[in-house]
């Protein structure tokens, strides 16, 4: 009986720390953010989201917030070597795949399908700086999975994809594949 106890309430708490930790794992990652937390996010499937340029404080948690993986769309001027600072620096994977307008290729597109269809990769969260070039791989990407060229183009637009030159380099990039 003293046995009992002694350690129910260690007991107790290894079952309320565990029962956390997999509410945590079962919810995945989060349906919304605020906007002054990631610009224009969007959670694209269980283990995607895709967003604006998140503050440094979201970036500082995306462990917490069920991440595993970010990938930077934003050219290094923009901030890139802090994010990495944060997302390395909770343990997880930060990828870098530079582009605009201008330098936007299919191989870019394939290095984020890449990893978006690596399962060790976890939970992702594919970015930019307004979600303007996310939406631009996104579609490139859908292409290259085949969908149709309209649906695509759709896909890339729900994902942020809106200017004028991101959209003309989205149908360059789809007419060289």
């Amino acid at each position: 009986m003293n046995v009992v106890r002694r350690f129910a309430p260690s007991v107790f708490t290894l079952v309320l720390v565990t029962a956390s930790a997999l509410l945590a794992v079962a919810s995945g990652i989060p349906e919304t953010l605020k906007p002054e937390e990631a610009l224009n996010y969007r959670k694209a499937g269980a283990a995607l989201a895709t967003a604006g340029k998140p503050s440094a404080s979201t970036l500082a948690k995306l462990k917490e917030l069920g991440f595993r993986t970010a990938i930077d769309l934003r050219q290094p001027a923009e901030g890139v070597e802090a994010a990495r600072k944060a997302v390395e620096g909770q343990g997880l994977t930060f990828v870098s795949v530079p582009i605009s307008p201008g330098t936007f290729r299919a191989d870019d597109a394939k290095r984020v399908a890449a990893v978006l269809d690596d399962a060790k990769a976890g939970a992702v969260l594919l970015y930019c700086s307004s979600s303007n070039r996310v939406g631009a791989v996104i579609a490139v990407v859908e292409s290259l999975r085949g969908r149709p060229h309209d649906e695509a183009i759709a896909e890339g637009r729900r994902a942020g994809l809106k200017s004028a030159p991101m959209i003309e380099a989205v149908e360059r990039v789809l007419s060289e594949k």
